[in-house]
């Protein structure tokens, strides 16, 4: 399975997790799948070529959660963890412009994007580090992936990450536009930053040295 196509997405913080809930349910968005542990992987050249050229290269597995409970407010399976699938992604530059000269690329991140399901994490691993790249960052967030009904293409990921819980909103503008403020968000509220980016804001908030943003072992295992 492969796709490439031009990605356009935003952001949106989410401050109180049952509102979420009450207003996904009021605007009849539909569950479309389990929640899912992503675990992340981005690679780069040795000298952080791609990095600089803002490009991106990316290993993700999907796991079942072993739980919900506590942790996550939105879902409800209680299946024990199994890998669902993994995924080889490269993304380009994010435009600054589009090839209509209009404005879209400023209010929402847009950038190229091939992706392409891979049978073994491990193996691909080691071909892109035998090709010279080397891992530099990792990430992991809890997903849970919602559609709204008569809003075909608009797709509605809430990511609980360990930064705090977002929601990623991707499909045409018009649809991303619609799709925000039934849930309650103005443009002032879209971010077009990474989610690596918006954990090294985290992290000089709270006066930390950056890493990899990952879950305590505790969070991960549920």
């Amino acid at each position: 399975m492969q796709a490439a196509h031009n990605e356009i997405e935003i952001k949106l913080a989410v401050s109180d997790l049952p509102s979420l809930r009450r207003r996904l349910k009021k605007i009849r968005a539909r569950s479309v799948s389990k929640r899912v542990l992503e675990q992340n992987t981005l690679y780069d050249t040795p000298d952080g070529g791609l990095a600089r050229h803002g490009q991106l290269l990316r290993i993700r597995t999907e796991s079942q959660a072993r739980k919900s409970g506590a942790t996550s407010p939105l879902a409800k399976g209680k299946k024990r963890s199994r890998e669902l699938r993994a995924l080889l992604t490269y993304k380009g530059p994010i435009f600054e412009s589009n090839e209509e000269g209009m404005t879209i690329a400023r209010r929402f991140k847009v950038r190229e994007e091939h992706e392409v399901e891979i049978a073994d994490a491990n193996s691909m691993r080691q071909l892109l580090e035998a090709l010279g790249m080397r891992p530099i960052f990792r990430y992991e967030k809890y997903r849970t992936t919602f559609l709204l009904p008569r809003l075909a293409g608009v797709q509605i990921e809430v990511d609980e990450t360990p930064v705090g819980t977002f929601l990623e909103v991707e499909g045409d503008p018009s649809g991303i536009e619609h799709a925000a403020k039934l849930l309650g968000y103005r443009e002032k509220d879209y971010i077009r930053q990474s989610y690596g980016a918006l954990y090294i804001r985290e992290c000089r908030r709270r006066g930390l040295i950056p890493s990899d943003m990952l879950f305590s072992p505790k969070k991960s295992s549920k």
